[in-house]
């Protein structure tokens, strides 16, 4: 396939989907490094269909001009003429696009923070969190999932968007075994590990997290203003996925039992009680997660 195809291949399926990794693009189209690079300056710059977010993400802005050839290359062959979506000019949003999912969602919250910022510089304290959101974007990404927000501390992850997967809650939860397992590993916390008097030391311990994860519906689309869009997903499933993380203690992996329902025999879980939460008017099933025989709250 030349390449001017797959360029229009590519502009057809950011189109219909608005959002899609470089990732996915090099998994799908084949694209090297160089291809890839090629590929963005022509979606980017020449076309001016898309624009980059945060060099992870290609993102569809539209180009009116492009919209009749993109229509064009879709209805070759099917005998129909597909419906283009475009944006709307009076609020620059992109609800046309908007999708209903199943996702998995997972809530991590560093534990701590507060503490951690009010005893170090601002400066000491932007490094430790940037260590500690490097250490879970890899482990993140690794695992195909897609890290919608950066919220402070925190973090708000999907797995089924943009990429669908059969295993999608079980790739949730081994995420979030992994970060805890990653952090105690590569991120020591700074307010401890110095000296108590003359020859001594205390050991260095690590971050500590509590991850919440639940699977539900949820519908996908941008929201906001002009000036500021978010991809989001919407519903009950992220606000429950927010409770449930509320519920753990540091260290642990606390999932739903709707969660649960689909990784049952590759973990190891056992039921923690009911809880009512705030804003949810029925109780909730929670599970600890344990995976080789060993709890998450290690």
């Amino acid at each position: 396939m030349a390449f001017v195809e797959i360029v229009d291949r590519v502009i057809a399926l950011l189109r219909d989907r608005a959002r899609i990794s470089y990732r996915v693009l090099k998994r799908e189209f084949a694209l090297d490094d160089e291809q890839l690079e090629d590929m963005k300056a022509e979606l980017i710059d020449a076309q001016r269909v898309a624009r980059d977010e945060n060099g992870k993400v290609l993102v569809w802005t539209g180009n009116s001009s492009l919209e009749s050839r993109v229509q064009s290359l879709e209805s070759e062959g099917q005998g129909r003429t597909p419906t283009v979506q475009t944006l709307d000019p009076r609020r620059q949003t992109l609800d046309a696009v908007a999708e209903r999912r199943q996702l998995t969602v997972l809530f991590c919250d560093l534990v701590g923070s507060t503490a951690l910022s009010a005893q170090l510089d601002p400066e000491d304290y932007r490094a430790v969190v940037q260590r500690y959101h490097q250490t879970c974007s890899e482990v993140i990404q690794r695992h195909e999932g897609y890290l919608a927000q950066y919220l402070g501390d925190g973090l708000l992850v999907y797995f089924g968007y943009p990429t669908a997967h059969e295993d999608d809650a079980r790739r949730a939860v081994r995420t979030g075994l992994e970060i805890i397992t990653a952090l105690q590993e590569q991120v020591p916390s700074p307010l401890v590990g110095e000296g108590q008097g003359e020859g001594a030391a205390v050991p260095p311990r690590p971050l500590q997290v509590r991850i919440g994860i639940h699977t539900g519906l949820v519908v996908v689309g941008e929201i906001g203003s002009r000036e500021k869009r978010e991809l989001l997903a919407l519903g009950e499933t992220p606000n429950l996925a927010a409770r449930i993380q509320g519920l753990t203690e540091p260290n642990t992996v606390f999932i739903s039992a709707a969660t649960q329902r689909l990784i049952e025999g590759q973990f190891e879980c056992q039921p923690f009680g009911s809880h009512l939460v705030k804003g949810i008017d029925r109780p909730i099933v929670v599970y600890p997660c344990r995976v080789n025989g060993r709890v998450a709250d290690i």
